[in-house]
């Protein structure tokens, strides 16, 4: 196991890095270095080259690090923290039960907290980039942009455009969710690091005159509408009732589909639904580890990949391991998918680390910006020790790291070529601190929302579960 230099937690200017491997678009390469100025990588090629054209610089050796990009989480919500183990056990459909009252009880204090919380969990995981789908928190969604920006992880932040919502209390004309719409992108036009999008939380919350008019306003502004499409069997069943077609056949119809289109889960999609999101262009974010801990079922992402169907891989906050993430991409697959007819590879290796980075960059509106290690995007990478057990005996480091990787492996995460996490800790705040607050104020966030769930502690379980084997 080798040990990062040390000045590479504070160094200032151009840095030339020189790792003993490198996660290139097209795959791994050795004898490759990167020059890293700005904020971007401005330099990506043979150790030679670089040192020819930079000779200004002093190269940085990294031997036994891998440097990737980070990861981009393409679904998330900010602001469930406090209660993300509330979900466990629990049957689909929860957000009426437990998400909308906990998100209620938040004031602007314990929403900061909940999503520099959620944050700091993100960047221990490798993920430089996290979307939020959207709070519904009486708040103003600058909080969680604020901290976003504190911790230093680039957010593409949802704004809410719901005006037809069946589980919560919005009261607003189409006119009124479209000038906030407009006045959220305006808002965020230039920022850094927080990139704005509009979300309507599932088909059913928004009217079909506000469902058009947001996939427009998106797509003239070149970003996305985040939404959570064909999740559930009781909403499917819902909008067959209510419509006669399907929640994303309804989004069809009215034309909310298109690359501006960011459907999360879509676990539940009839051979004619994959056609119409490769037809379309409308990007997914597939997120296995929601689909095991609530789902009904597990996206053919699979498929989807061999369709040309646009997709990233999504946390829905469950956990915040990119490494975990790509393992439970594959191991839903497999599970739901490969073993019944066969398929031993179901991707491999490869298919998930890039849908992970580049594919969740991409359908999250951020391609030209990051998800890659190339010449003028961010420099947003991780150094990952692969001198360890687990990966040091290397035939296929792409699988290995899919199948064996996790975090403990990540000695640092740089967002917009800056250090944030050094060995597991960030470099710009107190994460003891952080946590001791959000502990203290997350008992009193359940305590008052009118939380509703159906499965007994785990201790109860256990107990009633001796008392039958007795």
């Amino acid at each position: 196991m080798t040990k990062l230099p040390t000045e590479l937690r504070s160094t200032e200017g151009p840095l030339f890095l020189s790792p003993g491997q490198l996660l290139l678009p097209d795959g791994l390469v050795t004898g490759y270095a990167v020059v890293v100025d700005g904020g971007k990588f401005r330099s990506v090629g043979p150790v030679d080259a670089i040192r020819r054209d930079h000779p200004e610089l002093t190269p940085v050796a990294l031997p036994g690090h891998l440097l990737m990009p980070g990861f981009v989480d393409a679904h998330h919500h900010l602001t469930q923290s406090f209660g993300a183990a509330l979900a466990f056990g629990e049957p689909s459909e929860i957000f009426r039960r437990v998400w909308v009252p906990l998100e209620g009880a938040l004031d602007a204090e314990s929403a900061y907290v909940s999503a520099q919380l959620a944050v700091l969990e993100s960047l221990r995981g490798g993920f430089t980039t996290v979307a939020d789908a959207g709070t519904r928190a009486d708040v103003d969604v600058d909080v969680l942009a604020c901290a976003a920006r504190d911790a230093g992880i680039r957010c593409v932040l949802g704004l809410i455009c719901n005006d037809a919502d069946p589980g919560g209390a919005e009261d607003r004309t189409a006119d009124e969710v479209l000038r906030a719409a407009e006045k959220h992108l305006s808002r965020y036009a230039g920022d850094p690091l927080v990139h704005p999008t509009l979300a309507v939380s599932i088909p059913e919350a928004a009217t079909e005159a506000t469902l058009a008019a947001t996939a427009r306003l998106a797509a003239e502004s070149g970003t996305v509408v985040q939404m959570h499409v064909n999740e559930h069997l009781a909403a499917v069943e819902r909008s067959l009732v209510r419509h006669g077609r399907r929640p994303l056949e309804q989004l069809a119809r009215v034309g909310a589909l298109g690359p501006q289109l960011l459907a999360a889960h879509t676990t539940l999609l009839t051979p004619a639904e994959l056609t119409l999101l490769a037809d379309t262009g409308t990007a997914i974010s597939y997120n296995p580890v929601a689909s095991a801990w609530k789902g009904n079922a597990v996206a053919p992402a699979a498929a989807m990949a061999e369709r040309g169907i646009r997709f990233g891989l999504g946390t829905d906050g469950t956990r915040g391991d990119g490494f975990r993430l790509a393992e439970a991409a594959e191991f839903a697959q497999r599970l739901a998918h490969g073993n019944a007819v066969g398929d031993s590879s179901c991707g491999a290796g490869w298919t998930w680390l890039d849908h992970a980075a580049r594919g969740g960059a991409d359908v999250t509106g951020l391609g030209a910006v990051t998800g890659r290690i190339a010449p003028g995007l961010a420099a947003d990478f991780l150094l990952v020790d692969v001198d360890t057990p687990e990966l040091a005996l290397s035939w296929d480091l792409p699988w290995e790291l899919v199948r064996r990787g996790n975090r403990d492996q990540i000695d640092a995460v740089y967002v917009a070529g800056r250090p944030r996490m050094w060995h597991g800790t960030p470099t710009g705040f107190d994460a003891d601190a952080l946590v001791r607050r959000a502990v203290e104020l997350s008992r009193e966030v359940v305590g008052r929302a009118p939380v509703v769930v159906t499965h007994p502690p785990s201790s109860v379980a256990a107990a009633r579960g001796r008392s039958v084997a007795r």
